[in-house]
């Protein structure tokens, strides 16, 4: 049972401005808590998590900021030719500015979906700032689209099928829109309600506008979301371009698996849904699965572009971890989809709790 949205009163709204990009946090709990650090998915912002810092406020100061084009964060356009790297770095100066946590002591990070890599990118980058990682239905480390095999080989060597060229234009146009309807498949609601939750659940009414105003908060352009693209010669025909979100994910530019290198890693906790559509070995988000289906044609087939296994990579990562030491653990929520701490909120702050070693 989520928490009545009358309690987000007890959630701060702060602006923080850094040498980088202004941004906008929730903020809730005590304020002599150890921080906590909270890490929105692609198409939504910090309110996602509205109800998850009221769950875990009591032991932890939470901070849940929205990334750069997103919420109520500045929309400066992102350079996708760095990976995440954007994404990590504004964290990096919002943490210093916002004086997060004491100079020198490491800290929790969760990242939902994109989150979840935008955290593994940070912990590489600053390894001694994060103490563990919480990766709820995290994007594959091989990026998004256009690869193979668990160690994430490209399909073609322009990475074509994966960047922002393949985001779905309707949901792109009606995300523009601010479209609050039902009427499609790829109304923002109807993607919430079938893609972000397994489908047949719904929020409670309240929540749900809560939570399709977050995503209708996404910034659209080629700087932001989706990203620009470029033509290929390969199948689907769309190669990555080097603006925007999609293509900061895009396996041309964001490679997470150097997070096993990492002597000694962070504690790393795997949270996912049993039925997640979204991040999966058969993603409905992903090119050559779509293809398999028959919905995207002139597909050459499995032999030349599989379905890209983005369950079977990040396990194929974190068993690397594993193997260096990094104390790994991976839960599995049954009927759940891609949002562990909407569908089954009580049980996910249970797990996460547990992990961290605080009490929810």
């Amino acid at each position: 049972m989520m928490h009545d949205l009358g309690r987000i009163a007890e959630i701060e709204r702060v602006t923080v401005p850094t040498p980088r990009v202004r941004m906008q946090a929730l903020v809730a709990g005590p304020p002599a808590a150890p921080a906590l650090v909270l890490i929105h998915g692609n198409v939504s912002c910090a309110r996602f998590f509205q109800d998850l810092i009221l769950r875990l406020a009591g032991e932890w100061r939470v901070w849940a900021p929205d990334l750069r084009g997103f919420g109520g964060s500045e929309a400066l356009p992102v350079d996708a030719t760095r990976g995440l790297r954007d994404f990590g770095d504004d964290l990096f100066e919002f943490l210093r500015v916002a004086e997060v946590t004491a100079p020198g002591q490491p800290l929790p990070i969760l990242g939902w979906s994109m989150g979840g890599g935008v955290a593994l990118q940070f912990a590489m980058d600053h390894p001694s700032m994060v103490s563990a990682l919480v990766l709820e239905s995290p994007m594959s480390p091989r990026g998004f689209g256009g690869t193979r095999d668990a160690d994430g080989t490209p399909c073609w060597p322009d990475f074509a099928g994966s960047g922002g060229g393949t985001a779905n234009p309707e949901l792109v146009r009606r995300l523009a829109a601010a479209d609050r309807s039902e009427e499609s498949d790829l109304s923002p609601r109807r993607v919430m309600n079938t893609l972000y939750m397994k489908p047949g659940r719904r929020l409670p009414p309240e929540w749900e506008e809560e939570l399709l105003s977050a995503m209708l908060s996404t910034v659209i352009g080629d700087g932001n979301y989706p990203g620009d693209s470029e033509p290929s010669p390969h199948w689907p025909y769309v190669a990555p371009g080097t603006r925007g979100v999609v293509n900061s994910i895009s396996p041309r530019y964001c490679d997470l698996s150097a997070i096993a290198e990492l002597r000694p890693g962070p504690d790393i906790l795997w949270v996912r849904g049993a039925d997640d559509q979204i991040v999966s070995d058969q993603s409905l988000s992903e090119i050559g699965h779509l293809a398999e289906l028959g919905l995207i044609p002139g597909w050459p087939g499995a032999e030349v572009y599989p379905a890209q296994p983005m369950v079977t990579q990040t396990r194929a990562v974190l068993t690397e971890c594993r193997k260096a030491g990094t104390r790994v653990e991976e839960v599995v929520l049954a009927d759940c989809g891609h949002s562990p701490h909407l569908e089954h909120p009580e049980e996910f702050a249970a797990v996460v709790g547990r992990f961290l070693g605080g009490r929810t």
